[in-house]
């Protein structure tokens, strides 16, 4: 990865839909070899996924709710487990596997307080392995991002 790369990958975090003459331009190279580039970065797994990030204000009465989940025991089996499960709902914004105190984060969004309710008891009150959990409900989202250095 050189620093063309690089400034690719910066300005894509900005601003995704960018056209390939738009990047050119602002980092220098020609149009085709942005896509050239462009292809080659996606081929290698560099960027993952390309998404549009929606407005949570638009969308009336969301809450997220930051859980702390501490599980009883470890065991790959158990944490495999849990990790697809949260792999597979939809409510699920992120999840970190952790080192520490606490064995996992997760970020969830729910209509409201009483439908983050009814999410406990299939994510966590139904998994016997989960010794317990904390929610901390989010008053605020002062910085959200993906964005990695480059």
């Amino acid at each position: 990865m050189d620093n063309f790369d690089k400034k690719i990958l910066e300005s894509l975090q900005q601003n995704n839909r960018l056209s390939s003459l738009e990047l050119g331009e602002k980092i220098g190279l020609s149009a085709t070899a942005c896509q050239r580039r462009l292809k080659k970065l996606r081929q290698s797994d560099v960027i993952r996924k390309e998404v549009a990030v929606l407005n949570p204000v638009t969308f009336a009465n969301y809450v997220t709710v930051i859980v702390e989940v501490m599980m009883k025991q470890g065991g790959m089996e158990s944490i495999e487990n849990f990790k697809q499960r949260m792999l597979a709902h939809q409510n699920i914004q992120q999840c970190y596997y952790l080192a520490g105190n606490i064995d996992f984060i997760v970020v969830i969004t729910a209509p409201n307080m009483a439908a983050y309710e009814q999410l406990t008891k299939p994510l966590f009150l139904c998994d016997k392995n989960i010794l317990k959990f904390h929610s901390n409900v989010v008053m605020d989202n002062v910085k959200a991002g993906l964005n990695i250095p480059v």
